[in-house]
């Protein structure tokens, strides 16, 4: 399989990766990451989510981070919307993208959403419907896609049924997630070679946590399956609150350097991306998640 020329990454960071904070996160602070990695290059970002405070207090305040934006041509600014609700104030917020989200796991779903897989399925027919009649594209999830921590094992043909339902109802894109981290790439490999089967891969996109090292790894493994499209998350922000030890969504940073060094173009300034990760991360009070970028400020240190 030849690798492809470009990818393009979705940067989760100010959404997947911040609402594991424990921290309160001012809007001013979200709004100056999400411009950090416009600036950056990154062309498409989730920026927040639509979702009660009461469930997740870290994405209040999403309609005003949007209202702060500094908005750029060609950029992509989505949020996650779970509900119609969800979707109606993303439309009041402007949003012109938002994401959806079903679980490959019986067990995850009901434990995470308290409802079956073919339920939570059917919860988003309103939200499709409404999405399509304001003209705003939706993106689909599919989490736990290598691994469940209460089932375990995942197979790939319990991914292939959801992912397919999700396209079905119009997501133009399925992003399949290993929410634990515990995938392999040989794991993501067959991924891919079933779900493949019945989604074409360019509708496909990877989205690794790296609580086991090998998200690097399973990138490498997609973009063998002809995958070009990746969530990431700057200074590998992020986490599982389902798995004791999960670390967060394999760092941008360092996919950026990893496809650098195949020669596939990012379109993102490495130098700006490892700023913003590191003024992100200085304000959460933590260690930049990258990699990548502590190698960086080490060599520099020590110049």
């Amino acid at each position: 399989m030849l690798l492809p020329s470009s990818v393009r990454l979705v940067d989760v960071g100010p959404r997947d990766g911040l609402q594991n904070e424990a921290q309160p996160i001012s809007v001013a602070d979200k709004v100056r990451l999400v411009d950090d990695l416009t600036a950056a290059g990154l062309a498409y970002i989730e920026v927040g989510s639509f979702v009660s405070p009461k469930w997740v207090p870290q994405m209040a305040g999403s309609a005003e981070v949007f209202a702060g934006l500094t908005p750029r041509a060609g950029v992509t600014y989505a949020a996650l919307a779970p509900n119609l609700r969800g979707l109606e104030d993303a439309l009041a917020a402007g949003v012109q993208e938002v994401a959806v989200f079903a679980a490959a796991s019986e067990a995850f779903s009901q434990r995470n959403i308290n409802c079956s897989i073919g339920d939570s399925l059917k919860r988003f027919e309103p939200l499709m419907a409404l999405a399509q009649a304001e003209g705003v594209r939706v993106r689909g999830y599919v989490s736990c896609v290598l691994g469940c921590p209460y089932e375990g094992t995942v197979r790939a043909e319990q991914v292939a049924p959801v992912a397919q339902a999700l396209r079905g109802m119009g997501c133009y894109e399925v992003s399949l997630g290993d929410t634990l981290g515990t995938g392999t790439a040989g794991d993501t490999r067959r991924l891919f070679d079933v779900v493949g089967r019945s989604v074409p891969r360019a509708q496909l996109a990877g989205h690794f946590h790296d609580t086991y090292g090998q998200a690097l790894a399973n990138v490498y493994a997609s973009l063998l399956e002809g995958i070009s499209v990746f969530d990431s998350s700057v200074a590998g922000l992020g986490g599982c609150p389902y798995a004791k030890g999960a670390t967060g969504n394999v760092a941008t940073e360092d996919v950026v350097y990893l496809m650098q060094g195949l020669g596939i173009d990012t379109g993102i300034d490495l130098d700006l991306l490892i700023a913003a990760g590191q003024r992100i991360s200085d304000v959460l009070g933590r260690a930049n998640g990258s990699r990548v970028a502590r190698a960086r400020s080490a060599a520099m240190a020590s110049q």
